[in-house]
């Protein structure tokens, strides 16, 4: 299992993202709320501006204070890091 820092020490397996959205679309504000109403989002910003929406598949919402272009960066070096261990 790999392990993506989303902000604050706070981690996501990086096996389970599905996307990486930023929050300020009306369908994205939706599924959050419809999520937070099922009891599935995981708020991951520590008080801060909601700046990426981390959707898994288990259906999860994870809402991060990090901007999508660094979640997307961090999680481009997991795999690239992961792909190079696979040609050892």
């Amino acid at each position: 299992m790999t392990l993506l820092n989303i902000g604050f020490g706070n981690m996501v397996s990086a096996e389970r993202i599905v996307s990486i959205v930023s929050p300020d679309a009306a369908p994205v504000k939706r599924l959050v709320q419809d999520a937070r109403d099922a009891g599935m989002v995981i708020d991951a910003s520590c008080g801060k501006k909601t700046l990426a929406v981390i959707v898994c598949d288990s259906r999860h919402v994870v809402l991060s204070s990090l901007s999508t272009e660094v979640i997307a960066s961090r999680m481009e070096s997991i795999l690239s890091q992961s792909s190079d261990l696979s040609d050892i």
